[in-house]
């Protein structure tokens, strides 16, 4: 949090304290007048005796002096005055909720595969991406589950619980590339394994841009040690 002082501008004084002002200085200025009439009266008589000169000078001065201090006050009384706002407040930028996600919906080692899609919608949910659904099924033409990023990209992934000696191979990918960005709309298509993927998949892959997350992956992902897919790929500036 931080703090911000604000000149608030020109603030007029208050008619009492212009009101005291000018009968204030009326008074100096009639002192003034005073003083003047003894000067004059003072000089007539130095001039008749030759010896009140200096008195004279002096009443003049003090004269001048008072009309000085009457003109000051009344332009302080006419000026305007600054002041600073006292400083205000700024609240720091909410935070956004994360989801608090059970490590139990995050073990993808204790489900049949309908549930494994669940815990890696899970672990979308976790890592900040709403809304998240689980799609997959009959006719899901590839796509198990679809996740907003928090930087409002739409993550389309494909979830394949395979045995470690079951590698995803290359027609998986391509079954899926041919609808993860035409048909569902994807801005980062994802395919998420329990095994491991062919040389041709993987090649394929790269080609079209999808990302591919193997067991290890999988593992790293779901204990923090690794970014989320989707972040494996920049930001389109389009």
């Amino acid at each position: 949090m931080g703090s911000i002082g604000e000149d608030r501008g020109p603030v007029r004084r208050g008619p009492a304290a212009i009101g005291r002002d000018l009968v204030l200085a009326i008074g100096l200025a009639g002192a003034c007048v005073g003083g003047l009439a003894l000067f004059f009266k003072t000089a007539e008589a130095a001039g008749d005796s030759g010896s009140g000169a200096p008195a004279a000078l002096l009443v003049a001065l003090a004269a001048l002096g008072a009309l000085a201090v009457g003109l000051a006050l009344l332009r302080r009384g006419a000026a305007p005055v600054r002041r600073r706002e006292a400083p205000r407040t700024v609240a720091a930028a909410p935070v956004p909720d994360v989801p608090d996600v059970g490590t139990e919906a995050l073990d993808h080692t204790a489900v049949d595969p309908d549930g494994f899609e669940h815990t890696v919608a899970a672990l979308c949910a976790r890592d900040g991406c709403t809304p998240v659904e689980v799609v997959g099924g009959a006719g899901d033409l590839g796509a198990d589950v679809i996740a907003t990023s928090v930087d409002g990209r739409r993550v389309v992934l494909q979830c394949k619980q395979y045995a470690e000696d079951h590698r995803v191979g290359s027609q998986d990918l391509q079954r899926f590339g041919g609808t993860c960005f035409t048909v569902h709309g994807a801005d980062v298509a994802v395919v998420v394994t329990t095994s491991s993927f062919t040389a041709p998949a993987a090649e394929y892959a790269a080609t079209c841009g999808i990302v591919c997350v193997d067991g290890e992956a999988l593992a790293a992902w779901t204990d923090r040690l690794a970014p989320p897919p989707w972040e494996a790929l920049p930001v389109d500036p389009a």
